[in-house]
């Protein structure tokens, strides 16, 4: 076995994905969480469940962009964790890179419905 395969000076080769979508995945889970603490507190505040509460809510632009923002986040949320799956457990390529492109163009799709979806209100 060749030196440069052992110890701290080993050659390392691959996707390099690890770090930088671990930080995205929590940076987002944050993003979710805020949105989420938001909801409960504007619900415990107001008490309101109708449908009358619900549209002032999402009436108020910034409502509508912190929203989007945690759409946005759960999307990206979910492709990180949907592409992990396809990359460690679909070994054929073909196979592979047909879900990852399924998997973007559905989750477009979700965020473009979302869009619409919010500017309705």
């Amino acid at each position: 076995m060749p030196i440069y395969q052992i110890g701290p000076k080993r050659l390392v080769v691959g996707a390099h994905y690890g770090l930088k979508e671990w930080i995205i995945q929590r940076v987002t889970a944050i993003v979710m969480v805020v949105f989420t603490i938001v909801l409960l507190v504007d619900y415990c505040i107001t008490g309101s469940a109708t449908y009358e509460g619900w549209s002032s809510l999402f009436s108020n632009q910034f409502m509508k962009l912190l929203t989007l923002l945690a759409f946005i986040s759960l999307f990206y949320h979910a492709w990180i964790g949907i592409r992990d799956i396809w990359m460690d457990y679909i070994k054929p390529v073909s196979i592979r890179l047909t879900l990852q492109v399924l998997t973007v163009l559905y989750l477009v799709a979700c965020a473009a419905y979302a869009v619409q979806i919010l500017w309705k209100v």
